[in-house]
């Protein structure tokens, strides 16, 4: 088993103490297709108005919308890509405050950001990074909002 002192990292890794409160994160962009709303759904989140086009038109929403779990998958691969991939990561503690705030539809393009709300280093050679991320639609709505606690190693 690696220990934090062994681990290589690519000369370009953030470290915990690289980072700032209140700094800002943008992420990239995602666009939802009705294929992967239906697929996604049909092996996680079998609801009616997620699987099936009449159920979903007849009902509460007027149309077809994603789960919300797909959803956060979406965040954590748009976080992992533009943000946490280039952190020196140990492992993720706690998704908090998980908000689904209005329905992901199909053709929406999905952005949004994270930041940095508190870096506790603590004597383990890590530190307890806390960040709030929110994922917006193309019209910029506000679909997730969302807290983040991963420990994340500081400079060796």
């Amino acid at each position: 088993m690696a220990t934090l002192a062994t681990v290589k990292h690519a000369p370009d890794v953030t470290y915990a103490d690289d980072l700032q409160v209140g700094a800002r994160y943008p992420l990239d962009t995602y666009t939802v297709t009705e294929a992967e709303v239906i697929d996604y759904a049909t092996a996680w989140d079998p609801q009616g108005f997620h699987v099936d086009k009449e159920i979903a038109e007849a009902g509460a929403y007027g149309g077809l919308i994603a789960s919300g779990i797909h959803t956060l998958a979406i965040y954590q691969r748009l976080a992992v890509s533009g943000v946490f991939g280039g952190w020196s990561v140990i492992a993720g503690k706690s998704l908090t405050d998980v908000r689904f705030l209005r329905p992901v539809r199909p053709d929406d393009t999905l952005s949004g950001s994270i930041v940095v709300d508190a870096i506790d280093i603590d004597e383990r050679g890590r530190a307890l990074v806390t960040t709030t991320a929110e994922l917006v639609n193309q019209r910029g709505d506000s679909v997730m909002t969302l807290v983040v606690e991963a420990f994340v190693r500081v400079r060796p």
